[in-house]
Order: structure tokens, then sequence, then C-alpha cells
């Protein structure tokens, strides 16, 4: 156990009531209810907490060292050296991509996160990589900052031209909640939207002829052996030539490599994409020199009402268990 980690040991700690490791930054009123159920350990100053999450072997030592059984991460590494410890649940703040999920079932530890996106949160996030794509937002500010606007004596209205999205066809693959909360605003827009989605009969398009049509292509699915790149040289190829393709949902269904060969030759007009793989793009990826494509990284959800709405539902799913209740929004099959 290093130095830092000993920082956080357990102290007053009320035997009678289970301990609650908290690495999440849970909003107050939040943390206020998970305390009225449990003693919480919150990171100390003296421990940094890495930029992408403990390993497996440091979040083992703050929960033998702070003494704690019930575990809430953002991104943290739980793997055997935390599973394997005596823990009455682990609950993720955010997806729980870094939890051996399987191991966890085994163990007979229940892992909690959030049941659904915040479709509005995204929605509105894919709305506004839109605009920023069509009409060059981002590249409008860089060059203002940077006191370029008028570089090489071309007024920033020619060289900044965008396209009117008013009458434009919106194609949507995937019509889940997001998909639907997209339609809406897009259809505010003055768009005619299409959609594509095998388990929704009113989605009445089939994705080849979608990607023909629309003159932006949003892509909302979850990852499934199925969905996995489907986004591939061929789909971009059946795109509209100057059409705008986004993706609010994962980057695993989408070939990156393949998008940067579409945007790079002139096929597709630009691109907005808000997720990459493991959560990090390179920074001399060929996509970051591209200035027809906006990135962000994974804000979709950043907002401070779904931090606070997904916080208090694990609160409530983790007092559930310590009532010996079953959990809503437990993950792992033995609790459905």
């Amino acid at each position: 156990m290093g130095p830092d980690i000993v920082a956080i040991v357990a102290v007053g700690h009320d035997l009678g009531r289970p301990r609650a490791l908290v690495l999440a930054e849970l909003p107050e009123r939040a943390l206020a209810r998970l305390r009225e159920i449990a003693d919480v350990v919150e990171e100390s100053e003296g421990v940094a907490r890495p930029v992408r999450g403990f390993s497996g072997e440091d979040l083992a030592d703050l929960i033998v060292a702070s003494e704690s059984t019930i575990l809430v991460v953002a991104g943290d590494e739980v793997t055997a050296p935390v599973l394997d410890l005596p823990l009455t649940v682990v609950a993720c703040v955010g997806t729980a991509a870094g939890v051996d999920l399987r191991l966890a079932e085994r163990r007979g530890i229940p892992v909690l996160w959030a049941p659904e996106r915040d479709a509005d949160a995204v929605a509105e996030l894919t709305i506004g990589l839109l605009f920023a794509v069509t009409r060059h937002i981002a590249a409008a500010d860089r060059e203002i900052r940077s006191g370029e606007v008028f570089r090489g004596g071309v007024a920033p209205g020619h060289r900044l031209r965008g396209r009117r999205m008013a009458g434009c066809t919106f194609g949507i693959v995937g019509l889940g909640r997001v998909g639907r909360a997209v339609r809406w605003r897009a259809e505010g827009l003055g768009m005619r939207v299409i959609a594509t989605d095998p388990f929704v009969p009113e989605a009445t398009h089939d994705l080849r002829d979608l990607l023909r049509e629309a003159d932006v292509v949003s892509v909302h699915v979850p990852v499934t052996e199925e969905t996995r790149t489907f986004i591939g040289p061929s789909e971009f190829s059946l795109m509209k030539r100057g059409a705008v393709y986004l993706n609010t949902s994962t980057a695993a269904v989408n070939d990156l490599t393949a998008l940067v060969d579409a945007l790079r030759w002139g096929h597709l007009g630009g691109a907005g994409l808000d997720h990459f793989e493991r959560e990090w793009l390179e920074p001399g990826h060929p996509i970051t020199r591209l200035r027809n494509v906006v990135l962000t990284p994974h804000l979709g959800e950043a907002t401070d009402e779904t931090e606070l709405s997904q916080a208090e539902l694990l609160v409530d799913d983790i007092a559930r268990l310590l009532r010996g209740e079953t959990p809503i929004y437990a993950r792992w099959p033995a609790m459905g």
C-alpha cells in the first residue's frame, strides 16, 4: 500500500453502519442522501486521482484502507483485486466499462449504473454538433481569437459560408429514446426526418435507402455484434456527396478510418463526433487535422441535471440493497 493510499484510512467508523468509498463526483444532494444510509469516505486531498481512473490494485488498497463495503466509481478499474474483497455493491456513475461484470456475477456482487441515457441531453448535443459543423462555428471562433477573420483578404462570410438546415433531410439511425428526442428537434428546425430501426415499425426506411436520401445522418444505436463498425466504407460511399455524419452514440459503431477517407477526399461535407474508443483520441490522429469536423469528449450527458438524476437513482438502489430489497437497476443476471 503506497503512502498516498493510506491517507484515506477509516477514522471514527461506526461499526454499526456500512461504509461507502465514493470516488465519483456526486452532487451534494445525492451525497447527503447517501450519508443517511452509510458512512461516506471521499477521496482525501492526499490522494491524486489518475485522469483515467484508479487501477484495480490501487483501488483495492483504497477499499481496504477505508474499510468500505460499498464502492461508488466513475471509470475506475474494478477487476479481480477489487472484486475479491467483501463488497456489498459497486455503483457506477456513467457506464460500467471498467467493471469485470462476469467476475462480479461469480462473486455475487451487484453492479449498479444508471438505466438509460439522458435522451434530452444527448439530443441537444446532437443538434449542437449539427450547427457547429454546418455553420463552421468552431472554426469561426478560432479565427476571431487568433485575429485571422480576414486572412488571405477573403471576407469570413465567403470563406466560412455554411448551409441552411431548414428543408434538408435528417436521417436517424436508431429510433430509440435518443433518436426520438432528436427527431422532434430536427422537425422543429424545419427539416424532413426519416429513420431506420428494425425494431420500430414507424421507422420506415432501411439503412441503405436512408443513407442515400439523407443530407444529415445521425447515429443512435447501442453496440451489439450487429452494429459494431456497421457504418463503414460502403455505408459512407452510399451517403450523398456533401452530407454530414453525426455520432453521439458510441465510437464502436463506425469505422473511423473509413470516415476520415470519406471526409478527406471530399465525399462527405463534415462530421460531428462525441465519442472515441476507450474514451481517447490520439492528438495526431488524422481526423484532428480536418477542418470540417467537430470533436467533443463524450459530453452528451455532461449536464448538471443528468448528473443529479443519475446519482440519485444509484443512491436509491444502494438503499434498496441495504434494506434487503432487490435494486431496480442491478446489472448482473442473477438479479434480472
